[in-house]
């Protein structure tokens, strides 16, 4: 049987907002009332499949967001080519 160790400080997290948004971003604080998140990103669809956009179009992209966890139903560690790819996009480090 393997041990769930949950979401860790430094990842790259898979958060579904009660909104219904899917959003990927780095986690750098998991405190007691929010997440503490780097360059947060939300999937959308688009005419060559999925693509991420900021989470917060006019949000300084350097600065981290807190998303207070009432809005949250689920938070998981992202698939790993979803976690590779956005990587990519907010770093521009290609992973292999």
């Amino acid at each position: 049987m393997l041990i769930d160790k949950g979401v860790t400080e430094g990842e790259v997290v898979t958060i579904k907002l009660t909104s219904g948004e899917e959003v990927l971003a780095k986690l750098v604080e998991d405190g007691p009332m929010f997440y503490k998140l780097n360059r947060p990103m939300v999937l959308s669809m688009g005419p060559q499949g999925i693509g991420m956009i900021p989470y917060m179009l006019t949000a300084n992209p350097d600065k981290d967001i807190k998303l207070f966890k009432s809005t949250v139903t689920v938070i998981e560690a992202t698939e790993k080519s979803f976690g590779d790819a956005y990587i990519q996009q907010t770093t521009g480090i290609k992973l292999a």
